[in-house]
Order: C-alpha cells, then sequence, then structure tokens
C-alpha cells in the first residue's frame, strides 16, 4: 500500500512506480492528468536529451563547450562542475572547484545541445524524450520571466512524471543505452563538496550527469531508507521524482506548495519515503 498521503498542502498526486505496477494517491480533486509546474525536475529531462544527443554522436560528453568558459564541457555543466553561479548575477568560477548548483549552467547546456543538433532545445526535447516516452502533457513554458526555461520551466502531469520515471528503472531506455546511463547515475568529479538547495551543505556534495545522487547525503530529502544508488531531483514548485535501484521502485509527487514554504517538504517527504520498502521485491519490507 502507498503510504497515506497527509501532506500539509490543498492539491498533490503522488505514484509510486514498479516496473509492472503503480500506485497513486491524490489530495484536493486532483487526478493524474492535471497540470502543475515541476521546477527543476525539469533537469531530469533535460539531461536524458543531453544525453540522447550524446548517444547518437551529435555532441560528446568532454567536448569543450563554446562561450562556456576555458575547459569547460558538456559533462562539467551536466554536473554542476562547470563554476557557474545558481542564478545571475555572479561571477564563474574555474571548472571542477566545487559543485555549484546551476540554473544558468544547465541554459548553456541546453544552447550547447541546440547548437549540435541543429534545432532548438524545446524541438529536440520532444523528439528524443517526451514523443519516446509518451509525455504528451509536459512542455516547456514560460515561467519566472523565462519562456522554455531548460533549467526549471516545464509543466507536466503525474501521469507522465510516472512515464519518465518508468524511463529511468529501466535503465533509460528507449531514450539512451544502458553504458551510457549507468555512467549518467554514477559520481561525476568525486570528491567536490557543494550545496543542495533547501537541503544543506555537503561534502563531498555527489551528483551524476544531471541526475542528483543519494549516496551518503544526511539528512536527505529522498529519506534514508533510500540505497546508496537511488537518484533523482526535486523542484521549487513542491514537486519530485526519485528513483531507487536497489529497491526496484522510484516515486513521485506534483503539489501546489513551493517546497521552501515553511519547510514542509523536508519536514514531509522523508518521513514519507522512508515508508517505502528499501529493497527487494514488490512490497517487501527491510
Amino acid at each position: 500500500m502507498i503510504p497515506e498521503l497527509d501532506w500539509p498542502v490543498g492539491r498533490a498526486g503522488v505514484a509510486v512506480v514498479w516496473p509492472s505496477e503503480v500506485e497513486t494517491a491524490f489530495l484536493g480533486g486532483v487526478d493524474g492528468g492535471d497540470e502543475f509546474e515541476v521546477a527543476s525536475v525539469t533537469k531530469l529531462m533535460t539531461s536524458l536529451a543531453a544525453l540522447a544527443a550524446v548517444g547518437s554522436g551529435r555532441i560528446e560528453l568532454d567536448q569543450p563547450v563554446a562561450d562556456a568558459g576555458e575547459g569547460v564541457t558538456l559533462r562539467h555543466l551536466l554536473a554542476h562542475a562547470a563554476g557557474f553561479p545558481f542564478e545571475p548575477p555572479g561571477r564563474q568560477r574555474p571548472p571542477e572547484q566545487r559543485r555549484i548548483y546551476s540554473n544558468i549552467g544547465f541554459r548553456v547546456l541546453a544552447e550547447a545541445v541546440a547548437d549540435a543538433v541543429g534545432t532548438t532545445f524545446a524541438s529536440w526535447l520532444s523528439t528524443s524524450v517526451l514523443d519516446p516516452l509518451e509525455m504528451s502533457a509536459t512542455r516547456l513554458v514560460h515561467r519566472r520571466g523565462i519562456d522554455g526555461d531548460p533549467a526549471a520551466g516545464a509543466a507536466s502531469s503525474l501521469d507522465d512524471l510516472v512515464r519518465l520515471a518508468r524511463c529511468l528503472l529501466d535503465q533509460g531506455a528507449p531514450v539512451v543505452g544502458p553504458e551510457l546511463f549507468a555512467e549518467a547515475t554514477s559520481v561525476q568529479f568525486p570528491g567536490l563538496a557543494g550545496l543542495v538547495p533547501g537541503v544543506g551543505r555537503f561534502d563531498p556534495c555527489d551528483w551524476g550527469l544531471g541526475f542528483e545522487l543519494h549516496d551518503g547525503k544526511r539528512p536527505h530529502w529522498m529519506g534514508d531508507r533510500r540505497s546508496p544508488s537511488a537518484f533523482g531531483h526535486f523542484g521549487a514548485t513542491g514537486c519530485f521524482l526519485w528513483v531507487d535501484p536497489e529497491a526496484g521502485l522510484a516515486a513521485a509527487a506534483v503539489t501546489d506548495r513551493d517546497f521552501d514554504d515553511g519547510k514542509w517538504a523536508m519536514a514531509t517527504w522523508p518521513s514519507w519515503s522512508d515508508r517505502l520498502p528499501a529493497g527487494g521485491a514488490r512490497g517487501a519490507q527491510a
């Protein structure tokens, strides 16, 4: 059974996803097709689109990115190791010095991918990720003064996040191959300290290629029962998607309350997630 959805929000939808089954719970008259802005959960989609471009040979992970700073590669941008600040203003530091979570970096990333594939990033996102996964309710919208922000500008539905979760549970299929996906969900530039906004400072602050890694971070928004190999992302709009490969499950949520409004999310999400299986088959308990 999915844990009770007793969150302090007005409207919400949550899904627990196994390879062949989904359980959902809703608050406030929501259904799985309702649209929510998913903020930085967008980065999961953008990362897959970038990896799809790499997998198709259009761009290389360790290829220098034009106008991104000396020595900065696609790998740096995906791993938040390029030295860009979170948002402007702010100065760029040399790469590989610190894990600086950066929306700017993801916008530069999207520009580089768009140049490599010869179309707009929004078009490539649809072609490489949204269409293959049948995420028909998902699109880049206007958010905080930016049209189609690849860092935090997607609107989606719980049903579509379930489709994305299934892809991630299946090692990125059909968007990327298993070898590239394994690299994307392993630590990039090990040992970098950094900040997970709204959660805390960690040393190291491990990240993959666009995917935040649970690894040894404590406390963590995914909860303490998630395996070190768990990965995912949350958004400032009070949404999340995480995958725990060792447990063989994923979870996704959309809500109408911002993550940092009264610190409710960090007071709620970890304990909710910790009530889910920690390993083994469907419904197993640790």
